[in-house]
């Protein structure tokens, strides 16, 4: 009693359908057992045609159910797989640049004292990118004015940060910055570019930034000079982690390629269809 109780109606009816669909194929059976003279039996013999009817309606309405109930059920398995897609791609998107941040805090800490109005001016900078990261990096697609402004920030960070000479240069040549692409797509290249080569490098360091737009296709190139004899990971765990970014929004419509050769270092993302 108490199954029978826990049953909702929706089930109730379902194995009502199922009884009734059942019903007529069981019949069939239970004639061609019980009369052995006969060798076979035709199916719904001897029913008035108008119950016949019925009973052929009854199993069309029945298979409309059935491929609607697999329709439904075929959106409920995409969109969980959806829901998956978009619960990973918002965790790697919360993983990007953390260390840089705490580097920036770091160095706050010693320029406190030494320059309080550059300590400013730094927290208000980091205090932007902190807050880009935290809301326009949790969305799906941002403005390509967006993500390029959140670069122009940090290349302006690094120049307050560092007491020596860079030569730093961003070209762009876009012909619609309101055109959208995923968030924190680029940091990761160029924070492999400061970290390996600028951080590294007491004179001559470089980093020259490029990125093309045309139509929906994109080119975004990061090349960096560093000491020749470290060798860095190419399939770092900021490279893994952007890799897998790349495939769940941009499966097929992507390619990232990372070059050392000798102390230079180039980065470069191709995006076909943004």
């Amino acid at each position: 009693m108490n199954t029978i109780k826990n049953l909702s109606t929706k089930q109730i009816l379902r194995f009502l359908l199922i009884a009734i669909a059942a019903f007529p194929f069981l019949y069939t059976v239970i004639v061609l057992i019980l009369d052995t003279e006969r060798e076979s039996v035709v199916f719904l013999e001897n029913l008035h045609p108008m119950l016949g009817l019925v009973i052929f309606s009854f199993y069309v309405l029945v298979f409309i159910y059935g491929i609607f109930w697999g329709l439904r059920k075929l959106y409920s398995i995409f969109s969980i797989k959806n829901e998956i897609k978009k619960n990973e791609l918002k965790h790697l998107q919360s993983q990007v640049n953390p260390h840089f941040f705490f580097n920036v805090l770091n160095n706050l800490y010693g320029l406190v004292e030494k320059d309080s109005k550059k300590a400013q001016e730094l927290i208000i900078k980091l205090s932007d990118m902190m807050r880009y990261s935290i809301y326009e990096g949790q969305k799906e697609k941002v403005s390509i004015a967006a993500e390029k402004a959140y670069l122009d920030n940090y290349i302006e960070l690094h120049r307050m940060r560092y007491f020596k000479k860079i030569d730093i240069s961003f070209e762009t040549d876009i012909d619609d910055d309101e055109k959208e692409i995923m968030p924190l797509m680029f940091i990761i290249l160029m924070e492999n570019a400061f970290k390996h080569g600028v951080e590294k490098l007491r004179f001559d360091a470089f980093v020259h930034i490029k990125m093309i737009v045309s139509g929906d296709n994109l080119y975004f190139e990061v090349k960096n000079n560093m000491d020749p004899e470290e060798e860095v990971a190419k399939n770092g765990v900021g490279l893994k982690n952007l890799r897998r970014r790349l495939e769940l929004v941009y499966p097929k419509n992507h390619s990232l390629e990372v070059t050392q050769e000798g102390d230079i270092y180039t980065a470069q993302l191709t995006i076909s269809k943004i």
